[in-house]
């Protein structure tokens, strides 16, 4: 049971309205999980969904690593709602069943891609020692190219505030 009580639509107000409204006009269709959390504060709300927006759909990362990206975190964070929210997504952006396997078993997976094994790498590394070497950024940017490795840094720093929001507020499953 989350921490945060679901606001009501009917409830809101003017600000938590335009935002809820944004939400649900967009790709994501709905408002749950830190989102709902965040339309108690309207303005985090709007920036929050404007830089998921990006991260998810719109930057340079084909869904594919965008998704690994997102599970590693939400794995790394034992984050359950996130990880229910991208699993069956990062099936159908083509994440192989025995990767989506070992990350939920926090396994570290056996990649046939190169671009998938630094994604992992990079999302592991840097989530857990909070820096990345100079030898392994090399190799992400060789592999990734600058405009991705930029996107995927980004993606991590979003979905582990997703995460954060997640164990703070107590956000155990998809409402």
């Amino acid at each position: 049971m989350t921490r945060i009580p679901k606001l009501d639509r009917t409830n809101l107000s003017g600000a938590q309205k335009e935002v809820h409204d944004a939400i649900v006009s967009g790709p994501r269709g709905q408002v749950v999980g830190p989102l709902g959390v965040w339309l108690h504060r309207p303005a985090l709300a709007d920036k929050a969904q404007k830089l998921g927006q990006y991260c998810r759909y719109d930057s340079s990362l084909p869904p594919r690593l965008s998704e690994l990206a997102i599970l590693v975190t939400a794995r790394v964070w034992d984050a359950a709602f996130e990880w229910q929210s991208h699993e069956s997504p990062a099936r159908a952006a083509g994440l192989n069943d025995d990767i989506i396997k070992a990350l939920r078993n926090d396994l570290e997976p056996t990649f046939e891609r190169a671009d998938e094994a630094v994604v992992y790498e990079i999302a592991r590394t840097l989530n857990l020692e909070r820096t990345i070497s100079q030898a392994l950024y090399m190799k992400a940017e060789r592999e990734l190219g600058k405009d991705s490795l930029i996107d995927l840094i980004g993606v991590l720093g979003y979905y582990s505030l997703i995460s954060m929001t997640i164990k703070a507020f107590d956000i155990d499953q998809i409402e």
